[in-house]
């Protein structure tokens, strides 16, 4: 089984870095308060890193 990751965006993508709205859409987040469940990898922990602050992560 795989090890998933729970996102959910809290923070606005309005004025930030390019590079930083890219990684919040390259999660599959959309809009504020949007969830998505994510496989637990290396490259999706890198995204979540640069954008931590706009986002808040549980475990599944």
């Amino acid at each position: 089984m795989k090890k998933m990751l729970r996102v959910t965006q809290v923070g606005s993508v309005n004025r930030r870095k390019p590079d930083h709205k890219a990684c919040v859409a390259g999660l599959g987040l959309r809009r504020m308060h949007h969830t998505v469940e994510v496989e637990d990898t290396p490259a999706i922990r890198g995204m979540i890193q640069k954008v931590v602050y706009l986002l808040k992560v549980e475990k599944v």
